[in-house]
């Protein structure tokens, strides 16, 4: 099992989570972050600590989100991973908490 970055995430991407992880496998993008699934150990330290309520346990990925389970994979195999905590996007707060954000991801 995996944990997956899901729709709050894009348009925002805190990196709280990155910090707490212990394997690194987390992926940056323009603006959105990805989990690599086959390096998260699925220890949970990343879900509490993001702000944006963005993480998810593979089985526990909201309805109508799934598709994020497959963007995570591939995205991670091509975006660079990302070990230290940055500072969120200049308009997170405003993005945080609309829907429906996946055409916003920029590739």
């Amino acid at each position: 099992m995996t944990f997956v970055v899901t729709d709050n995430c894009v348009k925002c991407k805190y990196t709280d989570c990155v910090e707490v992880c212990p394997v690194d496998c987390f992926y940056e993008g323009p603006n959105f972050l990805v989990i690599h699934p086959d390096e998260c150990i699925d220890c949970a330290l990343c879900e509490p600590e993001c702000p944006a309520e963005a993480i998810f346990s593979e089985d526990e990925v909201p309805t109508g989100q799934e598709q994020y389970i497959e963007i995570n994979a591939e995205l991670a195999e091509e975006w660079p991973n990302i070990t230290e905590q940055k500072d969120p996007l200049p308009d997170a707060a405003e993005w945080d908490g609309v829907p429906d954000k996946i055409d916003h991801i920029e590739r």
